[in-house]
C-alpha cells in the first residue's frame, strides 16, 4: 500500500494511505514513537486492513517531546502541547471532511502511544477505537487525572510487555483505570517477556475491534 504526502503542517508532515477518508468506513490515525517515522507507521496499514483510510503525522525531528513521558509535564513543554495540537488538527481536518470522531481510530506505539492516550483522555468522546501499544498516560507519578468528557463506551486497547524497559507496568494499569472511569470499554493485555515491540496478538486485537465497528 503506497503512501503519499497529505500536506505539510507547522508540526511536521502527514502521510496517508488507503482510500480517501470520506470514502472509507473508518480512518486510522497512526502515531509513531521516538525516532520513528510516519512512513514506518504506515507499514502497519497492510496488517490492519487495506479498506481503511490511514493518516500518519510525523513529528519534527521524529520526536514528539524531548524527555521521558514520566517527566514533569512542564519539562516537556512547549513540545508536548504542540504534539497534542497536531493530533487535534488531524481530527479537526477529518471532521471537516465529514469524518466524525466516531469513525476515527487513534493508534500509537511507544511515545506515540503515550501521546495518543493523553490526547484521547483530554478530548474524551466516542471514537472508533483508541489503541495504546507500549504506552501510558503522560506525567510523573501522582499526576492528577482530572480529565473531563466521556468516551461513551469507546473500545480502548492497551497492550504492553511486563518487562518493557520504558513503560512501568503500574502506569499501564493506571491508564486502563482512568479510561474506564471516563466510560471506555478497556481491553488491557500484559505480555510476558515481550519487550518493547508490537506483537501479533495486539494486531489481532486491533483488527477485531475495527471489524466490530458498526460502520466497518
Amino acid at each position: 500500500m503506497a503512501s503519499q504526502p497529505l500536506r505539510a503542517t507547522g508540526q511536521g508532515t502527514r502521510l496517508r494511505a488507503g482510500p480517501p477518508p470520506g470514502e472509507a468506513p473508518l480512518t486510522v490515525v497512526l502515531v509513531h514513537g521516538r525516532g520513528g517515522t510516519a512512513a514506518g507507521m504506515l507499514d502497519l496499514a497492510a496488517a490492519i486492513g487495506h479498506h481503511y483510510s490511514y493518516v500518519a503525522p510525523e513529528a519534527p525531528g521524529y520526536t514528539w517531546y524531548p524527555l521521558s513521558f514520566l517527566a514533569p509535564i512542564e519539562k516537556n513543554e512547549p513540545y508536548l502541547s504542540a504534539a497534542l495540537r497536531t493530533l487535534q488538527d488531524v481530527v479537526t481536518d477529518l471532521e471537516r471532511d465529514g469524518v466524525g470522531a466516531d469513525r476515527v481510530a487513534i493508534l500509537g506505539f511507544s511515545q506515540g502511544a503515550c501521546l495518543s492516550l493523553e490526547f484521547a483522555a483530554r478530548h474524551a468522546r466516542r471514537y472508533a477505537g483508541v489503541f495504546g501499544l507500549s504506552g501510558g498516560l503522560i506525567g510523573p507519578p501522582g499526576t492528577p487525572r482530572d480529565y473531563r468528557g466521556s468516551f461513551e463506551r469507546t473500545p480502548v486497547f492497551l497492550g504492553c510487555s511486563d518487562v518493557d524497559p520504558h513503560i512501568p507496568l503500574e502506569r499501564v494499569h493506571e491508564s486502563a483505570e482512568v479510561c474506564r472511569r471516563l466510560g471506555a470499554e478497556v481491553d488491557e493485555r500484559i505480555y510476558a517477556g515481550m519487550g518493547h515491540t508490537i506483537g501479533l496478538d495486539e494486531l489481532d486485537a486491533v483488527r477485531a475491534i475495527l471489524r466490530a465497528h458498526p460502520g466497518a
